[in-house]
């Protein structure tokens, strides 16, 4: 792909409106749009889809997002996927993280959130190694509470808040509490990167 050709966004979303919706926001923004309703439909139009990013719902009818991604895995296609997850989903996100997704992003969602994510996931396509283990990230961990050591192990395993406040018998503000300053202790922007970086130490 030429450098002044515009980024191709495959985008798959069983439900029409949202399809809709973000064929438009992303067009706006400069990048060239190819919709699909389902990752079945994806994956007939495959051959043609040699360039670009993946933007795919992670639950959907049929072949939802972490088949799709394995369909892909099993036929060596590398684009690099971000999937949009509601809450309940995290848990999938995750998995699908560690199977190697650029990205997920949590609805609801802001506009450019999501045109920030291609432009990373396109950065990212070199392809690179995982995210090496770094001083900063043990110095990031170690100034975590123990408490919020155990909301964080919660957190990249994909459990829900309400979960996590009724196995370490807390309430749901005070898990919401921890997770922000989880995030801002360990400088992390979403949720996908504090799930990289863990990952990354967990690696080494």
């Amino acid at each position: 792909m030429a450098t002044n050709d515009p980024i191709v966004v495959h985008l798959i979303d069983d439900d029409d409106g949202v399809r809709e919706g973000l064929t438009i926001l992303l067009a706006e923004a400069g990048f060239m749009v190819r919709a699909h309703r389902s990752g079945t439909e994806f994956l007939d139009a495959l051959p043609s889809a040699t360039s670009g990013v993946i933007i795919s719902d992670i639950r959907m009818p049929g072949l939802d997002g972490l088949e799709l991604q394995q369909r892909l895995k099993a036929v060596n296609h590398t684009l690099p996927i971000i999937f949009i997850t509601g809450h309940g989903d995290i848990q999938m996100a995750v998995q699908a993280i560690k199977e190697g997704a650029s990205d997920f992003i949590e609805k609801p969602f802001d506009d450019q959130v999501l045109i920030d994510a291609v432009h990373t996931a396109v950065r990212r396509h070199v392809p690179t190694p995982a995210m090496k283990v770094s001083g900063e990230i043990v110095e990031r961990m170690e100034s975590l509470t123990p408490r919020e050591k155990e909301v964080l192990e919660c957190l990249v395993i994909g459990k829900l808040n309400k979960i996590t406040a009724h196995e370490l018998g807390m309430s749901i503000r005070t898990v919401e509490t921890h997770r922000a300053r989880i995030m801002q202790k360990m400088q992390a922007r979403s949720l996908s990167e504090l799930v990289r970086m863990v990952m990354s130490l967990q690696g080494s």
